[in-house]
């Protein structure tokens, strides 16, 4: 196999130094482990399930807008951009941005509060640690052993937060939440490129969509300033292009910003190996002027576009769904599917969590409605 590592830096993740998989498997001929993730969080289930849940906008209400499995390799783009100019592990970097939405609920953040609501009483639900169980308890396509079997530093990446007492049931890999050290720069870099991604995206369908309008955007200073940039250039140009090239500045700029920032934080601290960045602040992150725009986009988009009335409705007709589907299965176990109601013998309300956070937008809809609707069988 060619070594496409040898020129990375001191401090990024290296296959050859991995801390390994949980079963002991013989090492990929022509791919590194790295790239061994990538391509089994592909091939999973749960990443061809991604093209039917939503970010914002349910999977019914239109074919253009962004969905988990668009946003995902948007995210994995983005990473892999910043890794290079960084001289890190771009493979881990995808592995990692590919797999970070794996374990999200239909119908979004709407969908995770319910069944997070609905799982009180059973250690809640989080996203973020559903997709760490996805890849490695719930996907069955290897013959000798549950999940995916991802390296330690891919896992470890897929966790970005962690509360301290799921992180002492996870064992090595939630370590560092107790120790309060930070994750490798790759999966510093796939937690920023996921905000970039989305922020900038949802700008997009939120106009397509005609919930938000371009002025409104004008109170953002981010928007504004290369929406004037893109007029003043281009005075001709039309009202949807001119979204896509403002928010191609935009994305530019955050990237170029991380970019340096990252570069001006790692030459501060010069770390000599992945110990030292654990060590260290947040080496990946913006520059406070730019950090400080972001957060007013991300406030914009939470007033106007999150909780505009239309979303709204639709998230409280999604979270009604979840609810009531948890507490169909939960009172009549015998309504699950025969492989699931067996785990829910074994694992409790946690396999219905799992059968529900596995469902796609339309799968969870048709669901709902055979088990509520008259006349639907």
């Amino acid at each position: 196999m060619i070594d496409r590592e040898s020129d990375l830096a001191a401090f990024a993740a290296r296959s050859a130094h991995t801390r390994g998989r949980e079963r002991p498997e013989e090492p990929p001929r022509s791919r590194s482990q790295f790239q061994r993730d990538r391509d089994r969080i592909i091939h999973s289930t749960a990443f061809r399930r991604l093209e039917y849940k939503t970010q914002v906008f349910v999977n019914h209400e239109g074919d253009l807008f962004r969905t988990r499995l668009t946003h995902s390799l948007e995210v994995a783009q983005i990473a892999r951009s910043v890794a290079r100019c960084l001289r890190v592990n771009e493979d881990l970097v995808e592995a990692i941005s590919l797999a970070h939405d794996l374990g999200h609920t239909p119908f979004g953040h709407a969908g995770q509060e319910a069944l997070n609501e609905c799982m009180q009483p059973y250690g809640g639900f989080e996203h973020n640690l559903q997709s760490l169980r996805v890849v490695d308890v719930l996907e069955e396509r290897y013959g000798a052993f549950d999940g995916l079997n991802l390296c330690f530093e891919t896992r470890e990446g897929i966790l970005k937060h962690c509360s301290p007492d799921n992180a002492r049931r996870l064992g090595a890999v939630g370590e560092r939440f107790l120790l309060r050290r930070q994750a490798p720069i790759e999966a510093q870099i796939a937690n920023l490129a996921d905000e970039i991604a989305y922020s900038n995206h949802d700008i997009d369908d939120g106009i397509r969509s005609g919930l938000i309008e371009s002025a409104q955007l004008e109170q953002v200073p981010l928007y504004a300033r290369h929406r004037a940039a893109v007029l003043e250039l281009m005075p001709l140009i039309g009202a949807r292009r001119a979204v896509y090239e403002t928010v191609r500045r935009m994305i530019d700029t955050l990237v170029s910003d991380l970019i340096g920032e990252s570069e001006r934080r790692i030459a501060a601290v010069a770390p000599a190996g992945i110990d030292d960045v654990r060590a260290a602040p947040a080496l990946v992150a913006f520059s406070a002027p730019i950090r400080a725009e972001a957060d007013v986009l991300k406030t914009f988009l939470l007033g106007n576009l999150y909780r505009h009335p239309e979303v709204m409705r639709m998230t409280t007709k999604a979270g009604r769904i979840v609810r009531e589907l948890f507490a169909a299965f939960h009172g009549e176990p015998r309504l699950l599917p025969v492989e699931h109601c067996a785990r829910l013998a074994r694992e409790g309300p946690r396999a219905i969590a799992d059968y529900i956070a596995g469902m796609t937008d339309r799968f969870a809809i048709r669901e709902h409605r055979r088990l509520f609707a008259v006349g639907e069988f």
